[in-house]
């Protein structure tokens, strides 16, 4: 599957124990009425525990320009959230990435257990878009093992 392109996210949620948030590229529209998103996360995350007791989720559309925050959110849990500058809190108590242009607050409506993964279904109770109609960034790509930008084909 690493020879198949992904659009990179980062999704956040509030937990008993504090902010959780993990990179993810299994990122997919479900529906559009009701809007529905999906996403799978790893039996083997140590983020697995907080998202199967959490209500709701925020997924980043991350762009070119973050490349930081996804290496940020692969790697070890405790550094996720060390550097305040870099997000801030809904009132609903989710973790908010700076400089996202496209994020999604969804409410957890289902998890399923799926071969080592869980595949979870939000739906989507609010949209921050600040695209104006034309992206902010080239969104952030995953290939192969490495960060990518696409870049536009000739006509």
């Amino acid at each position: 599957m690493r020879h198949y392109p992904a659009g990179v996210t980062v999704v956040t949620l509030d937990s008993a124990n504090g902010p959780v948030g993990f990179t993810a590229t299994s990122f997919a529209s479900l529906s559009l009425e009701p809007p529905l998103i999906s996403f799978n996360i790893a039996d083997t995350s140590s983020s697995i525990r907080a998202l199967l007791d959490a209500d709701s989720v925020v997924v980043h559309i991350l762009g070119e320009h973050q490349q930081h925050l996804a290496q940020r959110f692969s790697r070890s849990a405790d550094q996720r959230f060390t550097d305040h500058s870099l997000w801030t809190t809904l009132e609903t108590g989710e973790p908010v990435l700076h400089g996202t242009p496209i994020w999604f607050r969804a409410i957890i409506q289902q998890l399923i257990p799926i071969g080592d993964h869980t595949f979870v279904v939000g739906l989507v109770t609010r949209v921050h878009d600040q695209t104006d109609e034309k992206p902010a960034a080239a969104p952030l790509l995953y290939y192969n093992g490495r960060y990518h930008r696409p870049v536009e084909l000739d006509h």
